[in-house]
């Protein structure tokens, strides 16, 4: 009767033990050409994120060039100092 206790208990421990065991990793599935297309996938993105900070400064610059223009043509032409004075 030992025996058999025994062994249940053993064959308990053997079963958590073996249930406990992490699953094996699944292999790394990056090929060249995958890696390759990720590369082409990110300097796209790094382009288009590019271009559209050249549009943004362009648009800046052309809105301060023409305030600049409105403040120019609004100044008072008589602000220059007066000659005999």
């Amino acid at each position: 009767m030992t025996k058999i206790i025994a062994t249940l208990i053993a064959s308990l421990f053997a079963t958590a033990a073996f249930a406990q065991t992490p699953a094996a990793p699944a292999p790394a599935t990056s090929t060249p050409a995958a890696v390759k297309a990720d590369a082409k996938e990110t300097k796209a993105v790094v382009k288009a994120e590019a271009k559209a900070e050249k549009a943004t400064a362009h648009h800046k610059a052309e809105k301060t060039k023409a305030a600049e223009a409105v403040k120019t043509a609004s100044a008072p032409a008589s602000s220059a100092p007066a000659a005999g004075k």
